[in-house]
């Protein structure tokens, strides 16, 4: 009686190389998290102790007071709500508006189509701080009556929700108009054989079908929103008025300044932008990988 023995597995051989790619991934993610566990760590002791020792000591004492402190002192319920006053109308109004425009350049063939992307996408191009004077002059000057409480764009929601929608429509047009142009042609071509309008095109059977580059762009967008500190610095001057990035300035003293009590608002003010993630994680994370399938 013959037996038929097992097959042997042999072991593949580890691969330097592989060995330090894994290394450098740990490496690189380590780098990234450092920062952050150090504000976790800053944030869970008091100022006390970190003065009395050092923060590279062993802590004695980790509590969550900082946070409550930071919370209450820099009255951040107000200042959350400003930001989704402005972040809220920027995201949809970018949103509705590049989707328009490529739309358009999508679907629609004409001499000057590329030429419209270009001049939309190449806005982004152009460095921020390179326009601070003049639109600091032009939002003093308008005058909004009924509108703004100032009747000025200046100090003003309104005028951060304009200058966002100005600044990341030429990047969500483009990548809009780069999806669209993979939807295929005969969807709209036997609407309008059955008499659908322009506008039907859009709103009823193009924009369904954006809906994973819509919500990865709307997670993209309400992250930079959100953590917008430039343009907030310089267009709003009443402390009133400030979304959550630029409030923070209210838990720096003039001649006194907790560095863990800033840690803990820091943390406080990432919480929001964590949460819209893990909600649109998965149409994030489609959107991303749109047409990495195709051949």
């Amino acid at each position: 009686m013959s037996t038929v023995s097992a097959p042997v597995k042999q072991r593949t051989p580890i691969r330097p190389a592989r060995v330090l790619l894994h290394v450098f991934l740990a490496g690189t993610a380590l780098a990234w998290l450092a920062p952050l566990l150090w504000a976790i760590f800053s944030a869970l002791r008091p100022y006390s102790e970190t003065s009395e020792r050092g923060y590279v000591s062993w802590p004695h004492t980790l509590n969550f007071d900082n946070f409550k402190n930071a919370f209450t002192q820099s009255d951040m319920t107000h200042y959350f709500m400003n930001t989704l006053i402005i972040a809220v109308p920027a995201v949809l109004l970018t949103l509705f508006l590049s989707s328009m425009v490529a739309f358009y350049v999508s679907r629609f063939d004409f001499r000057l189509n590329l030429a419209l992307l270009l001049v939309f996408t190449a806005g982004n191009l152009l460095p921020q701080q390179v326009i601070i004077t003049p639109l600091y002059r032009l939002y003093l000057l308008t005058n909004l009556p009924g509108i703004t409480a100032s009747g000025k764009l200046y100090d003003s929601a309104l005028g951060l929700v304009l200058i966002h929608v100005a600044f990341q429509s030429g990047f969500c047009a483009f990548v809009l108009a780069n999806y669209m142009r993979s939807l295929p042609h005969e969807l709209t071509e036997a609407a309008l054989v059955d008499g659908a309008s322009v506008w039907r095109l859009y709103w009823q059977i193009t924009l369904p079908l954006c809906k994973p580059a819509m919500a990865a762009l709307a997670t993209l967008l309400s992250i930079w929103i959100y953590n917008d500190f430039f343009w907030a610095l310089v267009l709003i001057s009443t402390g009133e008025n400030m979304p959550i990035t630029s409030a923070l300035n209210n838990l720096s003293g003039q001649y006194f300044t907790d560095p863990n009590l800033v840690a803990a608002g820091a943390l406080l003010t990432a919480i929001p932008t964590l949460i819209v993630y893990f909600a649109l994680q998965r149409q994030f994370v489609s959107g991303l990988t749109l047409g990495s399938n195709k051949g």
